[in-house]
């Protein structure tokens, strides 16, 4: 009995704390509809007391510590369950394989119940309370999550919010004329308003899926649908879709997952007149969940998948008295990264970094070199432009170099979605292979194998150099290759992306023990700087970051200073050796070398990096 007083003063303290802000912004955002706040009051205070006590006391240990994330111990990896482990057993088996590798950050991609054939990946969820059978069940997602926790690792589920399977039990339910559950969607009688939505939303994806509305045939309406013709909007101006859409999140959040990637977030609300995108009610719901989990599980994270400029993206972080998601995907300098790769050419990446540099500290990203996803040339045109950059030339450029299309490049890429009316398409592959790395073992030619290996190296040094979290997409440990076996699968030879979306080749991670390796190169290397990333309090999110002008358009410099400790970070995207021209006055460190090395003039090798480090006594 004592226990569950003690329970209930916890529940209604941390609603106390939100309550006055939740009432309000659900009563705008609803109309004063009283019976569905009080509905998803009682909904909140279910998931609390059915939430497992090993659960409860992880959420007090991190509300005491609430910066838990924010570290320099932090790495993420992304991995699909079926190319990984086959099934979620195979994936715990496999958890000492991600230890070893420094990984504490485990990201699953969808694997929740979605229809073979119109999937897209897994995220058109036809059931978000059940596991795709052949991956298993919600007790084995139970029992990775827990085993998870015990080896300090934390563990992110994709919730896909903008849009529900055609299968769904609502779409079936739709479909059958129910218009209760038409009103969750978007149906029209016509294609009249339809139409003027066209006229003002952007497509998505307008050769694979042109348009953003479906012809229903079972009820003779139009139904909205933005991304492919078997997934279908959620109405969330609907409060019975947010408040059982939030149920299903919380559902799994009990079952053990401790971040959310919200899937397509700022596409969720939609106004007849505008693009649809980045609505400020957007960020009312997303506000929404933040306390709804702040009450229920304040263990767990929100991270936003914005794929947009970085004024799009930095409101998602919301403010420091209403904040919003905790984490968000740094997509705008993964892309420069790559569009400096093809260019050799810094200035961009420079003013890019310079740009998020100046954001609060407190703004964690989850930085990338490669994903699930494909690289979309959302790039600063406008500050190329000064330098006689054309858009469509320049993106026809940068595709034709990860082809392996341009003089003297060695990448292996494929085109995504591509466009030629406009001129335009997004890139698919591996890091490795978009690296050269595979081009270069297809020859024998180990001369370009180890320029290619050198330029993988850097870029992973690059990416741990950023304040934030690294994750690493899984299989780029070890240099993994494209895998060009989809185009043999009905079912997958329409997407590119399964381009990098190989099964993960265990026969050549066992090669990661052997020196001499690509595999063991790769891996060793970068086991490495996770370590000294993890010794070095200067990585932490919270050191002090500039950019450090040297001086040459092929070198990089990153300046981080905390604590007494000083790093001047290195990088050379050109083939050829390259002076950084610094002129420091302390007296420096190669933390890799563990010799001594003047910050002067330094002469970084071709595709080579430094990380020199000094301490203030």
């Amino acid at each position: 009995m004592f226990a569950e007083i003690e329970l209930e003063t916890e529940f209604k303290e941390r609603l106390e704390r939100n309550y006055d802000e939740l009432k309000w912004l659900y009563a705008e955002l609803y109309h004063n509809d009283g019976q569905a706040f009080d509905y998803f009051l009682t909904m909140l205070h279910e998931f609390y007391h059915s939430r497992p006590e090993e659960l409860r006391e992880q959420d007090r240990v991190r509300e005491e510590h609430p910066d838990w994330y924010k570290g320099n111990d932090m790495l993420g990896m992304l991995l699909y369950t079926r190319c990984f482990g086959k099934t979620l057993d195979g994936v715990r088996e496999k958890l000492d394989y991600l230890k070893e590798s420094g990984v504490n950050y485990v990201h699953l991609m969808p694997l929740l119940e979605s229809p073979e054939g119109r999937s897209d990946g897994g995220y058109a969820v036809s059931d978000f309370r059940k596991i795709q059978p052949e991956l298993g069940s919600m007790e084995d997602l139970a029992a990775l999550a827990s085993d998870c926790r015990k080896r300090g690792m934390s563990l992110c589920l994709d919730f896909v919010m903008n849009h529900t399977s055609e299968e769904h039990e609502w779409a079936v339910r739709a479909r059958n004329g129910e218009k209760e559950f038409q009103d969750r969607y978007f149906f029209f009688d016509n294609w009249n308003i339809p139409n003027e939505f066209e006229k003002t939303v952007p497509q998505v994806f307008p050769q694979t899926a042109p348009g953003n509305f479906t012809w229903c045939e079972a009820v003779q309406k139009v139904v909205m649908t933005t991304f492919y013709p078997y997934q279908w909007d959620l109405n969330y101006a609907n409060p019975t879709v947010f408040n059982d859409m939030c149920s299903n999140m919380l559902y799994l959040c009990n079952i053990g997952a401790d971040v959310f990637r919200l899937d397509a977030v700022p596409y969720i609300w939609k106004r007849l007149g505008t693009n649809c995108r980045n609505l400020p009610e957007v960020h009312t719901l997303v506000r929404i969940l933040r306390m709804a989990t702040e009450i229920v599980c304040p263990g767990t994270l929100l991270l936003g998948e914005v794929v947009m400029e970085p004024s799009k993206v930095v409101p998602y972080f919301g403010s420091r008295g209403k904040p919003e998601c905790q984490m968000l995907y740094n997509v705008t300098t993964m892309a420069s990264t790559w569009h400096t790769v093809a260019t050799k050419d810094v200035r961009l990446l420079k003013h890019q970094l310079g740009q998020v540099f100046s954001l609060p500290k407190e703004y964690i990203f989850l930085n990338y070199l490669r994903c699930h996803d494909d690289i979309g040339w959302g790039l600063d045109f406008p500050f190329l432009a000064q330098f006689g950059v054309r858009e469509v030339e320049h993106k026809r450029f940068l595709n034709h170099y990860f082809l392996g299309d341009f003089p003297g490049s060695d990448s292996r890429g494929e085109l995504y979605n591509d466009d030629p009316r406009l001129g335009d398409a997004r890139l698919c592959g591996t890091t490795a292979s978009l690296c050269g790395i595979e081009a270069a073992e297809y020859e024998g030619d180990e001369e370009k194998l180890d320029k290619a290996i050198r330029l993988d190296i850097m870029l992973h040094a690059f990416l741990l150099s950023q304040s934030g979290i690294p994750v690493i997409y899984s299989g780029d440990e070890i240099g993994q290759r494209n895998d060009y076996s989809y185009h043999e699968d009905p079912l997958k030879w329409s997407d590119s992306r399964y381009l990098h979306r190989g099964r993960f080749p265990w026969e050549e991670a066992k090669r990661r023990k052997m020196k001499e390796s690509r595999e063991g190169r790769i891996f060793r290397a970068i086991q490495r700087l996770v370590k000294l990333r993890e010794k070095h309090g200067v990585f932490e999110s919270a050191a002090d970051v500039w950019i450090l002008e040297c001086w040459n358009d092929h070198v990089l410099g990153i300046g981080r200073y905390y604590k007494g400790e000083k790093l001047l970070a290195l990088f050379n995207f050109s083939e050829e050796e390259q002076t950084a021209w610094i002129n420091e006055v302390e007296d420096y460190t190669d933390l890799l070398s563990r010799k001594k090395c003047p910050a002067k003039g330094v002469s970084v090798p071709g595709y080579g990096f430094f990380w020199l480090c000094t301490r203030f006594r």
